[in-house]
């Protein structure tokens, strides 16, 4: 056993001294490609310099690593005849910038066998690779331009010619370069980009910022106003047709509307639209893209606003008559539908019709408030003036008129004799179990028999309870979400995150439920549509209370007395 350990170091021993002996030093590369002369020809015969300049190399970002670092394929030094290095495999210590890299159409056109397209080499350099953020970088701000020109001479010559690009050449910091649009390891081609990404994430990212706008003094509503038009909404709807901002004032030739040769100039404007519009003219062409509707700065500015407004005052006018000139023949006929209904039973007293005044009113007041700050670009937001003071306010006094209902109802129902009566009788029994299997029955097969409820039917007490339970949870969660800070002091942040998660789901099944249930049976069902009117005046017919619960002998005979 001892001679097997034995021959195991021996072998381990050998193998690290021979790993020493072989382990190439960058002197060694050095020693050779310090030369500016050598060189060699590739596959194809293009002469190809070897040359590395090694004071560059010291000051690189790579210059803790050795050249076999990145070289893996070079083992020996001399090189055999003939030998001819591997590329160099970023991906190894840059993996998500090759990844993002190879979405790019550079890295696609790559894949697809097209060489010249640009690799890592061609934008950060070979071996003498710095950070972006020094000035003497190819890839700095003020550099980059000059290093994408190595393959797109015409574009860059076009862009130092733009508005972008001469605020770049005065040194302006705001002012964009190649990879603001393009975007730096993922380069996109806006060529064949959507209307609505060039609008929306390449020309907004600066011109809809208010900040940069302030600081370069240029107007804030380009964007909003934009999206207001036509081409605007048009492109939001998934149009590629519709025109964007390249579609009008160019890519890399954007200038200012007063240069003589920018496309946006009123003398190039004719032929700027004919791009989508061929039979566009001159009285087309001076038309406003983006409109403000404050402006009235023109004849056409003012006529606008007069007939803006005058429709404004017409459509309040005329749809408010409307409203209220309806409202008064339902009320009519409303009174007239309700003395043709004969002895009534009394099925709301007046204190549970105020408690379900102050519920209804609080629980909507509750899901408005609480829904416009979860989708904030709903109308439900703008119902609340667009202000979260007045959201947050209404939800909190909401919540303590609700509260405030829950500790009423309670003392009710221990206290006052219907109160009592009232939890006696909404209270779940065994007969509700067999209430449920009969009336499916009743629903489903024609010949069953419908059976006979007595002054709650099992819907009605699931309805309560629910209310209770919902009332328990959304008060619990509500209250810890608005001490938040006083929680956290005893207990961990995630009881914050978990309370509103329950808060704001339960919330969505109280407001369906409602929806799809509650207004089904006051409203919608056929027999009190269009609405029960038990929650206003406490009454409803006799003949349709004895069909739904007959079996309320005791309300039956208050009602025939």
């Amino acid at each position: 056993m001892g001679m097997i350990y034995v021959s195991l170091l021996t072998v381990l021993l050998s193998s690290v001294f021979s790993l020493n002996v072989l382990a190439i030093d960058n002197s060694d590369c050095f020693s050779c490609h310090e030369d500016k002369t050598l060189s060699k020809k590739d596959a194809s015969g293009k002469t190809v310099n070897l040359f590395v300049d090694a004071a560059k190399y010291a000051g690189s970002s790579h210059a803790s690593n050795t050249c076999t670092s990145c070289h893996t394929d070079i083992t020996e030094v001399p090189h055999p005849d003939n030998f001819a290095a591997k590329p160099v495999a970023c991906v190894v210590c840059h993996t998500n910038a090759v990844r993002s890299y190879s979405a790019s159409t550079h890295g696609i056109s790559r894949q697809a066998g097209n060489l010249n397209a640009a690799s890592c080499s061609d934008c950060h350099g070979k071996h003498g690779m710095i950070p972006a953020r020094l000035s003497t970088s190819p890839l700095s701000h003020d550099h980059l331009a000059e290093t994408c020109g190595k393959c797109h001479p015409q574009a860059v010559e076009v862009f130092q010619g733009s508005i972008h690009g001469k605020a770049l050449a005065r040194g302006i910091r705001d002012a964009p370069t190649c990879t603001d649009c393009h975007s730096d390891h993922q380069i996109s081609n806006l060529r064949t980009a959507s209307s609505l990404k060039v609008a929306e994430d390449v020309c907004s990212r600066c011109h809809a910022s208010a900040r940069f706008n302030a600081r370069n003094n240029l107007s804030s509503d380009k964007v909003s106003s934009f999206f207001s038009s036509y081409h605007g909404m048009s492109a939001k709807l998934g149009s590629n047709r519709s025109a964007n901002c390249v579609s009008c004032h160019g890519a890399h030739n954007v200038l200012p509307s007063s240069d003589p040769k920018s496309t946006v100039n009123k003398g190039n404007m004719v032929n700027t639209c004919r791009k989508c519009h061929p039979e566009a003219n001159e009285n087309f062409s001076l038309g406003k893209i983006h409109l403000d509707a404050t402006s009235l700065s023109s004849p056409g500015d003012r006529i606008n606003w007069w007939i803006r407004h005058t429709y404004l005052l017409l459509i309040v006018g005329v749809i408010g008559g409307m409203l209220v000139h309806n409202i008064l023949v339902f009320r009519r006929k409303f009174l007239i539908l309700r003395a043709k209904k004969g002895r009534t039973v009394v099925r709301m007293t007046r204190s549970q019709r105020y408690q379900h005044f102050f519920l209804l009113t609080s629980f909507s007041a509750l899901a408005i408030t609480g829904f416009a700050l979860i989708y904030p670009d709903s109308w439900l937001h703008y119902l609340m003036g667009s202000s979260e003071n007045v959201r947050r306010l209404g939800h909190r006094f909401a919540a303590g008129v609700m509260m405030a209902l829950a500790v009423y109802h309670t003392i009710y129902i221990m206290s006052a004799k219907e109160g009592r009566k009232l939890v006696k009788d909404i209270f779940p029994c065994p007969k509700d179990v067999l209430d449920v299997i009969g009336n499916l029955r009743y629903l489903i097969f024609p010949r069953a028999p419908k059976p006979a409820f007595a002054r709650f039917t099992y819907g009605e007490k699931a309805e309560y309870w629910a209310v209770v339970w919902g009332t328990l949870i959304m008060g619990l969660t509500g209250v810890i979400i608005m001490f938040k800070m006083n929680i956290t002091e005893w207990a961990p942040r995630w009881v914050i995150d978990v309370a509103i998660t329950i808060h704001y789901y339960e919330a969505i099944l109280a407001v369906l439920a409602i929806i799809v249930w509650h207004f089904y049976h006051v409203i919608f069902d056929p027999d009190v549509y269009p609405l029960n009117t038990a929650c206003w005046d406490g009454r409803m017919p006799e003949h349709l209370y004895h069909e739904e619960h007959e079996l309320d002998t005791e309300t039956l005979a208050e009602a025939e007395k």
